[in-house]
């Protein structure tokens, strides 16, 4: 891929999370073939090519600053890739959330004194996140808990309310916190900090988020710009493009990489009714 030396990525040191599987393994592929130096987080053993593998399960808080601790010694690291996440019938909503937002933040937070200034981040949300701003006043409230086991403790002392699937939520948080934490970031360190927001993509994630789907739900999907279920690779891409130094001036963004369904939605040119099972 020597014609896209110029994403900027070419002998750079990037870390991702969650590149075992899914998603972040194709991000970490992508960059090793654009000459990156990538070092992978995960709780299992990555199979694609990197230059270090750091095990660490999010839900651990004590593990992820250890992790982020070893991490220190790559400085500078110029590209941060957090991609790791998990469906909320795997352990449950409270650890979902543990997982997708608070272990995640606690990570990035943890990782920051490595990052070079004028690094880029860019993780992994979700279009189950696009009505984030309905739920912004909750939001802002478990924003404002820097300590994780205190983000936690909330969380648990109403989780009907604080909870809910722990999925949309948890994307919910990593889209607020991108766009506040983005601001500070930029203003001091000029780290820019993006999020993305597939649709449904087919990957060992969404085959255990299928189960819990009525049957033929993913084929009633729309998907009007592919035709199809979206791959993994169709995700890296973005989610790379958009951590480029190229992208200078883009930070503190929610990029919807849903195939057009949540601004289909938004403006009616989608009818969310299939949703509900109502239009089948």
């Amino acid at each position: 891929m020597s014609n896209l030396d110029g994403l900027g990525y070419s002998g750079k040191t990037c870390v991702v999370t969650g590149g075992a599987s899914g998603m972040g393994e194709q991000v970490a592929r992508i960059l090793g073939e654009l000459g990156a130096k990538v070092y992978i987080v995960d709780i299992a053993q990555p199979k694609v090519t990197n230059a270090g593998f750091y095990p660490c399960d999010l839900s651990d808080f004590d593990a992820v600053r250890a992790t982020a601790e070893a991490l220190k010694a790559l400085a500078p690291i110029h590209f941060l890739f957090p991609c790791a996440g998990l469906p909320p019938m795997v352990k449950g909503p409270a650890y979902c959330m543990r997982v997708n937002y608070i272990g995640t933040r606690l990570f990035v937070e943890s990782l920051l004194p490595a990052l070079e200034n004028g690094a880029g981040i860019a993780l992994i949300s979700s279009d189950a996140a696009m009505g984030w701003q309905k739920n912004l006043a909750q939001s802002l409230e478990m924003l404002a808990i820097f300590d994780p086991d205190e983000a936690y403790a909330w969380c648990e002392a109403d989780p009907e309310k604080r909870i809910r699937d722990g999925y949309t939520t948890s994307k919910e948080m990593l889209v607020v916190w991108v766009a506040n934490a983005a601001v500070k970031l930029g203003l001091e360190r000029r780290i820019r900090l993006n999020a993305i927001g597939p649709c449904p993509t087919r990957t060992a994630f969404m085959d255990v988020q299928e189960t819990a789907l009525p049957d033929g739900f993913l084929d009633e999907w729309p998907y009007p710009s592919l035709g199809r279920i979206a791959t993994a690779e169709d995700q890296a891409w973005p989610l790379i493009l958009l951590n480029s130094p190229l992208n200078a001036a883009i930070t503190g963004t929610f990029l919807y990489t849903d195939q057009g369904f949540a601004t289909g939605v938004f403006t009616g040119a989608i009818d969310p009714a299939f949703m509900s099972g109502s239009k089948r």
